[in-house]
């Protein structure tokens, strides 16, 4: 497993790598709530645009500052034996910025006009905010600490995730409703599904070897 590079080495470097991915995923976490928050509780978009461009700038800025230290680490302190963990992190931190771009796109339904406030299934789509925005959480807090056990855990009730994301985009998809009702909960759970699976990505390089580190990203269907 990637994670065993890092027991026994004693790598700082590596080490303040991890910690400053994790603090990625918590502030992925405020734009997905943020997002959510403007889609939701009828708050004005404009009023937390600002807010949600700041913090992904933040992500973004986050994700090529880890990369030129992962390249440092490997130019004047890397030996063959943490190659794979700078892989890993170089895959890792790609998750991490990814969750932050698709929460983005969240607030962007609502930039476009969305409001689901007054929505019948509100309590249902606040039900899912909650799910997802711990579930985040709890990934960037088993990456610092290496947590295995959560880890196995949660990759299992994320792969449930996955299955109900696509019946419900299936479900609006064959919908005979309004278009303005399918088309945005489609895209809501698009997204939604795309951060499980990112963050499904994050787990697996604590418990899978380099080379299937993106195994869950794939339909069941399809992993071998």
């Amino acid at each position: 497993m990637v994670l065993e590079l890092f027991k026994g080495g004693g790598d700082e470097g590596l080490a303040v790598t991890s910690a400053r991915i994790a603090e990625m995923l918590v502030d992925c976490r405020h734009t997905f709530d943020l997002a959510f928050g403007a889609l939701l509780d009828g708050v004005e978009p404009a009023s937390v645009g600002k807010e949600v461009r700041k913090t992904d700038v933040g992500v973004n800025k986050a994700e090529r500052a880890v990369r030129r230290e992962l390249l440092v680490h490997v130019s004047v302190r890397g030996t063959t034996a943490n190659i794979p963990m700078v892989l890993a992190s170089m895959s890792v931190v790609k998750d991490a910025e990814r969750i932050g771009d698709y929460a983005k796109n969240i607030w962007d339904l609502a930039a476009e006009g969305i409001d689901l406030s007054d929505a019948p299934d509100r309590e249902v789509l606040s039900g899912w905010r909650d799910r997802v925005s711990a579930a985040i959480g709890e990934v960037s807090r088993a990456f610092v600490e290496r947590d295995t056990e959560s880890a196995h855990r949660l990759l299992k009730e994320f792969d449930g995730l996955l299955d109900e994301c696509d019946q419900i985009i299936s479900a609006q998809i064959n919908s005979t409703g309004s278009p303005r009702d399918a088309v945005p909960r489609a895209l809501l759970f698009r997204y939604v599904k795309r951060i499980v699976a990112h963050l499904m990505n994050v787990l697996t390089s604590l418990v899978m070897p380099l080379d299937r580190l993106d195994y869950y990203d794939e339909k069941k269907a399809d992993r071998d």
